[in-house]
């Protein structure tokens, strides 16, 4: 499968206000849009994963940090799942 790549441009002064190495930004960029695209529903925990550069384990323990559900199910879904059994 062919892989694209996408370039963003940051300047030095963000690095500066994080405190982070470019290596470390780069890192946390790459999981943070996976995890969004996997939070909006629009990716799989394993695509997100690759993307974040990740085993899918590793990558879902992560949810955590930012207060995202490993379960891509809302409350009404899931009380309804619930009640169905």
């Amino acid at each position: 499968m062919k892989e694209n790549i996408l370039t963003i441009k940051y300047s030095d002064d963000v690095l500066l206000s994080l405190k982070e190495s470019r290596e470390e930004f780069e890192e946390e960029a790459r999981y943070l849009l996976a995890l969004k695209l996997y939070e909006l529903g629009k990716i799989s925990s394993g695509k997100a994963a690759k993307i974040a550069g990740l085993s899918r384990l590793a990558f879902l323990m992560r949810l955590g940090r930012y207060k995202v559900s490993p379960f891509q199910m809302d409350l009404d879904e899931i009380l309804e799942e619930a009640g169905s059994d």
